[in-house]
């Protein structure tokens, strides 16, 4: 029986806290900045060492996989449980960070962990060295526990050195990798739960598409007294676009956006509302003073559950100081759009061309360019997989756990396509961590539940699922 004992799984943790949290801080110490060419070098520093220490945990198999390009390079290991009919699951993560220095209001060098009443300082302490880095501890804790010599599932891990630049070479490593990335389900670990006091399971995300749509009118800026009102104003139709976005209950209005959308069940928002949301609290966070979105859905619906078209930028004419009393040549909108289960990306996008040229007059020359698209990702409820996430979370936090998603978007859509494989998120990072932000945390107390709960999920995996039940 390969079920984990809790009391050995949790002895086995503590004896083994302070070993692990000296090599995670080394980790740290590297300063893998993906956006920084001139730290390119730090990156594949980071991932050579992580390579290292995952022969170290037990993994038979590390590889570093390098990227088309000057593309940056990802870390692969593979442990094979022996058992044939055993699942076998990819963890995915990244290695490298966001840019950060002391000059951007870090309370010590970013790169120096420092750990403060149980919380670890430093960048990537939560996204993602500290959540990639719990599995190592997981595994050998569960194998620790149960006398196995081998994980109750064949376990693979792919972490990435490009996720804080976007992926751009992700989607053809795993389509060029998929045959030793099979799998029958992925794990994220870059993601976070409600609240310390409220552990959660994400049981999915958005996807994303933007664009920047530029407004041609006259050949040149021309005289308002000599030509306005008689010809076409470029800014005035990037106006008339943007407020042309939504209708009078806030809901997107270009035509075929809402095409397969899944809507939310009954359930799904009961489990919504059993968080314990503080929308005051809430919109402090976003600096904002009035929730507002589409009729009929709450706030954590509109951002977790429903579609979204943004304005992100408008601009066109004159920026001085004073008057200039012109017709611009030219004006440009930037708008993004976050998509949810169902909707196709490029179905989207085809929408929002024909919905533009159908709205501009004569005379207004317009281009479109998208930046590419990342599909939206959702976990059935369901699924035996994420009982098994659920189970091994709640033996490590001794709570009910609760379920959320997450309004962004990120590559787990890639995995999920390309692989065809369903795709769980197991992470235990507070929004009080400060991603992307001067100092970024991990609580210690939750960075070791982490630790728990992957010791006890691969044997919760291998005893409830087999491959093909669900």
């Amino acid at each position: 029986m390969s079920t984990t004992p809790d009391n050995a799984v949790r002895a086995y943790v503590a004896d083994h806290r302070g070993t692990f949290l000296d090599d995670l801080a080394d980790w740290l110490r590297i300063p893998s900045v993906s956006a920084d060419p001139e730290r390119a070098g730090d990156v594949r520093r980071s991932a050579e060492w992580l390579a290292a220490k995952l022969t170290d945990t037990g993994f038979p198999t590390a590889e570093i996989w390098e990227t088309e390009g000057d593309g940056l390079p990802a870390v692969f290991a593979e442990w094979p449980s022996g058992d044939p009919a055993a699942p076998t699951v990819l963890v995915y993560g990244h290695h490298d960070v966001q840019p950060a220095a002391r000059e951007d209001g870090w309370h010590t060098d970013p790169f120096e962990p420092q750990t403060v009443d149980g919380r670890l300082y430093a960048r990537g302490a939560a996204d993602d060295k500290g959540q990639v880095f719990f599995h190592t501890l997981g595994v050998r804790a569960h194998l620790a526990a149960t006398g196995r010599t081998a994980p109750a599932v064949n376990l693979k891990l792919l972490i990435e050195g490009e996720e804080e630049s976007g992926s751009p070479n992700f989607p053809a490593l795993v389509r060029t990798r998929a045959d030793r990335l099979a799998c029958d389900a992925v794990i994220v670990s870059d993601t976070g739960m409600w609240a310390a006091d409220t552990p959660t399971v994400c049981t999915g995300m958005r996807g994303l598409t933007d664009c920047q749509v530029d407004l041609f009118g006259p050949d040149q800026d021309i005289h308002s007294g000599s030509f306005g009102g008689a010809v076409p104003n470029p800014a005035t139709e990037a106006a008339r676009l943007a407020a042309a976005l939504h209708d009078d209950d806030r809901r997107v209005a270009i035509p075929g956006f809402y095409d397969g959308v899944i809507e939310l069940t009954d359930r799904e928002r009961e489990l919504f509302a059993e968080l314990p949301f503080d929308e005051a609290a809430w919109l402090r966070t976003a600096h904002s003073h009035a929730a507002l979105g589409e009729a009929g859905s709450t706030t954590l619906e509109r951002i977790w559950a429903r579609p979204t078209a943004e304005v992100n930028g408008i601009s066109g004419g004159y920026q001085g100081p004073g008057g200039k009393t012109i017709v611009p040549a030219a004006a440009q909108l930037k708008l993004s759009f976050r998509l949810v289960a169902g909707q196709d990306a490029a179905a989207v996008q085809k929408s929002v061309r024909e919905w533009v040229a159908a709205r501009l007059p004569a005379g207004i020359r317009h281009e479109i360019t998208f930046w590419g698209a990342t599909r939206p990702c959702l976990t059935p409820l369901d699924h035996p997989a994420l009982r098994s996430v659920v189970r091994a979370m709640e033996r490590a936090f001794g709570k009910t756990i609760r379920f959320t998603r997450e309004g962004g978007s990120g590559p787990a859509a890639d995995l999920q396509d390309i692989l065809d494989v369903p795709v769980l998120f197991l992470g235990i990072s507070v929004p009080s961590d400060g991603w992307h932000a001067p100092n970024e945390k991990v609580e210690l107390d939750l960075l070791m539940k982490g630790v728990e709960t992957a010791a006890h999920l691969w044997g919760d995996l291998a005893e409830n699922w087999r491959p093909g039940t669900a």
